[in-house]
């Protein structure tokens, strides 16, 4: 079985790195563990300093960059686990957390709480940001499955 493999030694200054390396270098990941959120839209988790520097990788119309209470009411600190996903589109993880699509970063399992009817209606106006009828449903799920697929009342 032929691996692509990346090489310290191989690559001189001069020479561009692999895609597969570039993406996983430029990979969100909280930068400490204390203050963690994630965005309540995708699940991506980075520190509050983060989101306010940087916004969400994934979600740039949610605006967060530099305006700390959309980042509030963007972002939630109740979460459950955590999963660092680094080739989202061929991870059986990132498909089942419904983040295959998104790039490479550490998820929450399952987020806590929704976006504000406001920023809904807004990011729908805009026709960014994919189809919050979809969100809703997928956050009602998360909040009655045990994470084996079986589903409570």
């Amino acid at each position: 079985m032929d691996v692509e493999r990346y090489d310290d030694n191989a690559v001189d200054d001069g020479d561009a790195l692999p895609d597969k390396v570039q993406e996983l270098a430029e990979a969100s990941v909280p930068t400490s563990l204390k203050g963690v959120r994630a965005c309540m839209r995708c699940g991506l988790l980075k520190t509050l300093d983060q989101f306010l520097e940087y916004g969400c990788d994934n979600c740039p119309f949610l605006d967060m960059a530099g305006n700390h209470e959309r980042c509030n009411l963007c972002t939630t600190a109740f979460y459950e686990g955590q999963v660092a996903v680094m080739d989202p589109g061929e991870s059986w993880t990132a498909k089942w957390l419904r983040v295959d699509e998104f790039l490479p970063g550490v998820y929450a399992i399952a987020v806590t709480g929704q976006l504000d009817k406001d920023i809904e209606d807004e990011i729908a106006n805009r026709g960014g940001g994919g189809d919050v009828a979809l969100l809703d449903l997928i956050i009602m799920k998360l909040n009655h499955d045990d994470g084996m697929g079986a589903m409570h009342e």
